[in-house]
């Protein structure tokens, strides 16, 4: 062999200083391994032995996980192919800090077993009053699955054929709770359903009526559907599926069923998401009749759907703590976005960079607000650069319109208009 090309050692590169720190950041097996591709580069002639260490450090990964932070500029606020809501500092620090030993279900002062999660689940009922009781499970279709498996297990589920949405992803609220052993009892028609219909259906066989927002559509035209109000004295439990997590109205969003409002319509169990507009963790949420929820909480299937410490953490700390990411952008004026649009369009033109500022309009995404338009602005650029940004480091992503790749500014906190700046300056010139 050329001694040119004589291979390093393998625990002569590992040695070095920079990959010691990162195998303990990494782990041993991630970096052998870019070591390992490294030198098969030299045997193969593309490039010298003194190089190997360089090469090594240039294909390790950022992170000590494959998933990678993006950028979202795709206007969709909640977008469920980038993970929902973004989680505040308050709650990335809760997660932090509950990452090793907690007293997730252990009473200090006792010494004894306590209720597990029993700050979130405080933290949730002080957030809606009107719940007599709480409880969480890892998301919204599982706390209709623990519904409906605890309560109409064998029984029927009344429920209006236009309520039976597809919630993503090819899953079906139909299917969804026919898994759990429950006859569903449809009533009205697709776009009309009275109170007499469900009267009709009601029986010694019903287990509740389910009332379910259709929130990533909307039916226009000759229609009809029944509120919770006219529901709860029909003389079954009501079951109200809200979606999106809103605990309270929110006046942006007037079409949005909230927990609050709902329950002092008569709901008997309120269920909703905690990483939509409430801006959390994924999370289902259950909230109402005392003697429901305990039900709920006891069925042995709780135990399959119950959340793990980090996500009782970071829901605590979006109950309780400052304003959300998800809040601030959909409460992000018009006028301060389209200066930002502005001074980040002149920034990239004087560099050459064929950029403009334009008005633009958001949605809020994650199967929540169908319709609602929210008054944006972004910057225009040449749709060359797509592929370029959404391969980058950080990753940036926006949308298509009109032959341009615009980046929509709502989503994003003003404090991080630097990064896209410096992002669109390293693929643009």
């Amino acid at each position: 062999m050329d001694p040119r090309r004589r291979v390093p050692r393998t625990d002569a590169v590992l040695a070095d200083a920079r990959l010691a720190a990162l195998t303990e950041r990494l782990g041993r097996a991630v970096v052998k391994d870019a070591v390992a591709r490294a030198q098969q580069r030299v045997r193969q002639g593309e490039i010298g032995p003194e190089c190997v260490t360089d090469a090594a450090l240039a294909v390790l990964p950022p992170h000590p996980t494959s998933l990678r932070p993006v950028i979202n500029l795709t206007g969709v606020l909640l977008h469920t192919n980038l993970g929902r809501a973004p989680l505040s500092p308050a709650a990335v620090e809760a997660v932090t800090a509950a990452a090793g030993a907690t007293d997730v279900e252990f009473d200090l002062a006792g010494g004894a077993r306590a209720r597990r999660g029993r700050g979130a689940l405080e933290a949730l009922a002080r957030a809606v009053p009107a719940a007599e009781d709480v409880h969480v499970v890892n998301n919204n279709a599982a706390a209709l699955v623990l519904a409906a498996t605890a309560l109409a297990a064998g029984r029927e589920i009344v429920i209006s054929r236009g309520e039976m949405v597809e919630i993503g992803d090819g899953f079906r609220i139909p299917d969804l709770l026919a898994s759990t052993g429950a006859r569903l009892r449809e009533v009205g028609a697709t776009n009309r359903t009275t109170p007499a219909d469900y009267r009709a259906a009601i029986g010694p066989e019903t287990g509740f009526v389910l009332k379910v927002h259709p929130s990533n559509f909307r039916v226009e035209g000759f229609t009809g559907s029944v509120g919770v109000a006219e529901l709860a004295g029909l003389g079954v439990p009501v079951i109200a599926d809200i979606g999106s997590g809103l605990l309270r109205g929110e006046p942006l969003l007037p079409g949005e069923p909230d927990a609050a409002s709902t329950l002092a319509a008569g709901a008997d169990l309120v269920t909703a998401s905690g990483d939509k507009l409430l801006g959390g963790p994924q999370a289902g949420l259950l909230l109402g009749r005392r003697d429901l929820v305990d039900r709920l909480r006891r069925h042995p299937l709780a135990r399959a759907l119950r959340v793990d410490k980090l996500t009782l953490a970071a829901l605590e700390a979006t109950l309780r703590g400052p304003e959300t990411p998800v809040r601030r952008a959909l409460h992000a004026e018009p006028a301060a976005l389209a200066r930002r649009a502005a001074a980040l369009a002149e920034a990239l033109h004087r560099a050459g960079i064929e950029a403009r500022a334009v008005p633009a309009e958001a949605t809020v995404g994650g199967g929540a607000a169908p319709g609602v338009r929210l008054p944006s602005a972004a910057v225009s650029l040449p749709e060359r650069l797509a592929v370029p940004l959404r391969t980058g480091d950080p990753p940036v992503i926006g949308r298509f319109e009109g032959g341009r790749l615009l980046l929509d500014l709502r989503a994003l906190p003003p404090e991080r208009d630097d990064e896209v700046l410096k992002a669109v300056l390293r693929v643009g010139r």
